[in-house]
Order: structure tokens, then C-alpha cells, then sequence
């Protein structure tokens, strides 16, 4: 295992003269300057809450040589209040052919990603209503996917056309028009995607129907039972074969579809297989049923690493353990399984199942999931295999700034929300000191908060609710702020005293794990003023702190 001195007496180095920092400082937080154009995308005004997505169908067509799609989406919504006037979203370089309500074209306006339309009369409040956007052009090429958004377009090895969608982050509206922000889930979707003969495509949900059109061309309809978040609505474009499986869960069978390319389903049948099914063995134990039963489990290969897709997971890591081969640990044990297997299905419960309403609480979805990671290992290599992965994580953080984002924007926080998010986590496992509470909790997460958005207050309020204690500050300083607490030890008339320092609030008061060298663990609770440590024989040199399950630092005088 990796030795955790170095960033504890870093840290120490630059701050051992800090008590206490006040709320408002960040080490290492930049200031950001946003637009009109990231209010637009990111704020939730009257334009947006004044109609609740019902339903989707997107019908897109996919002209590969030429880059180019055109298509339509029909939005089913009820209003919650009386309007005459809606906002949507779709690209810029993307062209509004028409929008049409009730067989008359609405007029409308654009403004950056943003665009507006008027009806002809006032929409009132509870009823329901409907109009399409037709649209076409060439949309953003992702240069990088899955991180930079957009449309792959590559070929397989046989040289055939193979593409896909990946657009976490930027959002869905860089290929398609939608109401594109987390807090308004659509309740179900029809999406056709039309494509070149010879090829298929694979999106979420299942399979109703595959249509031969006149034009050479055929159309996929594949229909999603349950609420799914925008950006993971996808496409999947290739010359994929099928097979598929059942799993017993804890809701009955489930139905298993794989999807490789065809000159790899050998590979696909000796890697998938088996890590999907100890995958949902693993997590239907920790976080309850997987959500959607009702759209089935599925694995496509895609042309980039990896995305959480409800109900059908790109898959891009080569069929080999590890990420791309590699253990992100240092440890050995995340080489004993497929990375993207098990982190990208993890999602189905944190960020698909459970969505955060902001983008700046997509901690929410990846630190869950990173988590999940060490929860896995636990399941087939035991507690301590679990907690040596999480722990040799750390070796990733940066604690540049921090893990939540700006509300209201379309911004994320820092990427430290997957591994300090994970040892965040497993912290907090720690301070409860009860494995059968821990996994309740987590299951009863996914129980309350089934298929909705939740905001940052409801996770970490109900987590603490659950566990019996306050947890919020623990929180708090971990995904709001980049300084890592530091526990202070001292020497006065004899008697040993500690305190933790280099925290951002006075009601921080963290239990944390101590011994007597060669003794056993227990917990102390200091808070930000010098007192006593409860322990008997300690002294500030023979004590010894829990530095393997605690991501902190430790001052001795």
C-alpha cells in the first residue's frame, strides 16, 4: 500500500500555524466568470418550470458520409402553471426547420443554445399538451469522447462505420432538441434512429421494432419504460450482433442483452458474462433491486471508453480488467475485474436512478459510484481488499477546488469528486461504525429517492437522519472546500490534548479512530478547541490515529 505521510506533513508544512480557516475561504478555488449563455443552460426560471416533460420521441436520421443528421422530437408535457411562452434547447449550429403545434408552425426565437417558442393561446396550468421540433445539420464532432460531448464518428477494424453519442456535461441538446436540464426527468421515451443499410443501432430500453424504409435506410424504435436523464439518451451505430442472458435479481428475472461488434462476440460472451452478473449480484446486495427492471440490463460496445446510458452501458475498455488495463489503485486489486463493467453499470443506481437536479452536485452520481468500486472488491475479496483499493485512490486526488460546483450554471466541480468523494464516502462508513446500518442506508437511499432528482441538502440530510448523527459538517468540508482537516496533538500540564484545525467551520467535530500503539481502535470526538483525549496511558507520542480509513492529517507539538 502506498505510504499517506507525504500529503499529511505537506499540508502540515503550509498551514501547522491554521486553527481554524472561515467559511468563506477555499484553498485553491478560482473565481469563474459565466455568461448569459451558462445562465440560459444552467438557471431553472419560469420559461422551464412552467411545463413538466411527459414523454419524447425522438426520431433522428443518421447520413454518416456526410456527418449530418435531421429528424424530429415530439415533446408531451402537463403545464404547472398557466404560460404562453417555453424555452427549449438545441445547438446553435444545429437549424430549427419548424416547430408545429397543432398543425401550425410556432414562431420562435434563438438565443445561444437556447431557444423560445409562443403559443397561440395561454396553455393552462394542469392540462396536457404537445408540439415537434424539426431539426437537422451537422452536429459537434466529440474530439475526445466520452469527456468533450458530441457525436463519434469512426470505423471498426473491418473498416465499417461505427458511431455513437456521448455528451454527459455539455448535455443532450448538442445532437437533439430537449428541455436539456437534470431536475426534469422525462417519464418514458420512443427513440428511432434511422440508419444506413447494413448497420444497426442499439439505444436504451428494449427493441419494438426494426422498419426497412425505401430509402435504404432502416429505423430502429427501441421504447425506455422509465424516467431516463437527457444526456443518457444515446445512439449506437455499427455492424453489432446480439446475445443475451437472464439474471435473477431481487425484483425476478432480468433480462441481460449484450451487444458487440460481430467479429467480437467471443470476447464479449468470456469478458461480459461474468462481470455483469457479479457486478449486479454485488450491487443488488449493497444499494437494493437494479431500477429498471422493466427496460432490462445492457452492455454496447462503443468506439469511446465508457458512459452510464440507462439501461444500455457503452462499453469501450477493450475487454480486458482494469481501466484500459491499468489498476487507478496501485493495489492489484482493480486488475480483478472489468473497470467499466462495474463503474459505468454502478451509475444505473447513482446518477440514473438517483439524479442530482444541478449539474454542480454530480458528486452525487460519481462519488457514489467511484465508491461503489471498493464495494465490489468487498463482495468477492473481503472488507479489508475494499478498503485498501479506496485507500490507494488517494494517490489521484488534487485538491484543486472544490467537489461542488456553481448552482445554476451547468458547472461541475472539481474531478476530486471521484476519488476524495469515494474516501469521503468510506469515511463516513467509518464514523458510523455499524456495516449493516451503512448498507441499509445506502439501499434506502435508492428506495427514497427512487427514479427523482435530489439536491445536495437531501442526500447528506438524510444520510445523517439515517445514521443517527450530524454528518452535515463532515460533508460540508470534503466537497466544499479543498483543505484537508488536520488533527492536532498536544502536551499541557501533563495532560494530552487534541483538536482538529484546518477546517472551515466551528462546528466541525469529525469521531475519528485512535489507539495506543500495539492496543486496539477507539473513537474520540474532538472539536475545534483543545481538550482532553479520552484514552487511558495516551500521550501525544504513543498515539496513533486512522490514518488508513481517514483521509486527514496529523499534527504532533
Amino acid at each position: 500500500m502506498r505510504n499517506n505521510t507525504f500529503y499529511i506533513f505537506s499540508i502540515t508544512l503550509l498551514l501547522a500555524s491554521v486553527c481554524f480557516l472561515p467559511a468563506n475561504a477555499q484553498l485553491g478555488a478560482t473565481r469563474e466568470t459565466f455568461t448569459r449563455a451558462d445562465t440560459l443552460r444552467g438557471s431553472l426560471t419560469p420559461l422551464r418550470t412552467c411545463y413538466d416533460i411527459n414523454y419524447y420521441h425522438l426520431d433522428v436520421k443518421f447520413d454518416i458520409d456526410q456527418k449530418f443528421i435531421s429528424g424530429s422530437n415530439l415533446f408531451k408535457f402537463t403545464a404547472t402553471q398557466d404560460f404562453t411562452k417555453l424555452q427549449f434547447d438545441l445547438f446553435a449550429n444545429l437549424k430549427i426547420d419548424k416547430v408545429v403545434y397543432k398543425g401550425q408552425e410556432l414562431p420562435y426565437t434563438r438565443e445561444f443554445n437556447a431557444v423560445f417558442i409562443t403559443f397561440p393561446q395561454t396553455i393552462a396550468k394542469g392540462s396536457t399538451d404537445e408540439f415537434t421540433v424539426y431539426y437537422s445539420g451537422n452536429p459537434t464532432i466529440a474530439k475526445r469522447a466520452p469527456w468533450d460531448g458530441g457525436i463519434v464518428y469512426t470505423t471498426d477494424s473491418l473498416g465499417k462505420p461505427w458511431v455513437a453519442t456521448a455528451c454527459q456535461g455539455i448535455g443532450a441538446s448538442i445532437w437533439w432538441p430537449t428541455k436539456d436540464h437534470q431536475y426534469d426527468e422525462v417519464d418514458s421515451a420512443l427513440i428511432s434512429i434511422s440508419v444506413p443499410k447494413g448497420l444497426k443501432d442499439v439505444s436504451n430500453g428494449r427493441l419494438r421494432k426494426v422498419t426497412k424504409l425505401k430509402d435504404g435506410y432502416t429505423r430502429f424504435d427501441w421504447f425506455v419504460a422509465n424516467p431516463i436523464n437527457n444526456y443518457d439518451i444515446e445512439a449506437n451505430i455499427g455492424d453489432y450482433v446480439h446475445y443475451d442472458g437472464i439474471y435473477q435479481g431481487e425484483k425476478g428475472k432480468l433480462t441481460l442483452d449484450y451487444w458487440p461488434l460481430s467479429y467480437n462476440i467471443n470476447k464479449a460472451k468470456k469478458q461480459w458474462n461474468e462481470n455483469a452478473t457479479k457486478m449486479l449480484k454485488a450491487f443488488e446486495h449493497w444499494f437494493g433491486p437494479y431500477p429498471f427492471y422493466e427496460d432490462g440490463y445492457k452492455l454496447v460496445e462503443t468506439p469511446h471508453l465508457g458512459m452510464e446510458h440507462q439501461s444500455g452501458t457503452a462499453y469501450g475498455n477493450h475487454y480486458q480488467n482494469g481501466y484500459l488495463g491499468r489498476d487507478l489503485s496501485g493495489t492489484g486489486w482493480g486488475l480483478k475485474w472489468d473497470f467499466i463493467v462495474v463503474h459505468e453499470s454502478g451509475h444505473e443506481w447513482f446518477g440514473n436512478n438517483i439524479t442530482s437536479k444541478d449539474v454542480a452536485d454530480m458528486w452525487i452520481h460519481e462519488s457514489f459510484t467511484n465508491y461503489s468500486e471498493s464495494l465490489f472488491i468487498e463482495t468477492y475479496y473481503g472488507k479489508q481488499a475494499g478498503q485498501e483499493y479506496v485507500h490507494g485512490t488517494r494517490m489521484n486526488i488534487q485538491n484543486d477546488r472544490p467537489i461542488v460546483g456553481p448552482y445554476n450554471v451547468n458547472r461541475e466541480g472539481s474531478g476530486d469528486m471521484y476519488y476524495k468523494g469515494g474516501n469521503l464516502l468510506n469515511m463516513v462508513r467509518t464514523v458510523i461504525n455499524d456495516d449493516e446500518k451503512w448498507r441499509g442506508i445506502l439501499r434506502d437511499l435508492n428506495k427514497t429517492f427512487y427514479h427523482q432528482t435530489v439536491t445536495y441538502d437531501q442526500v447528506v440530510n438524510y444520510i445523517s437522519e439515517q445514521a443517527a448523527m450530524n454528518l452535515s459538517p463532515i460533508f460540508d468540508q470534503y466537497l466544499h472546500y479543498t483543505n484537508i482537516p488536520i488533527l492536532e496533538f498536544t502536551t499541557r500540564k501533563g495532560k494530552t490534548l487534541c483538536r482538529w484545525i484546518n477546517v472551515n467551520s466551528k462546528e466541525f467535530n469529525m469521531p475519528v479512530r485512535v489507539k495506543i500503539k500495539g492496543g486496539d481502535y477507539k473513537f474520540i470526538t474532538p472539536t475545534t478547541q483543545f481538550a482532553s483525549v479520552k484514552l487511558d496511558g495516551a500521550t501525544a507520542e504513543n498515539i496513533e490515529v486512522d490514518t488508513f480509513n481517514y483521509y486527514i492529517g496529523v499534527l504532533v507539538d
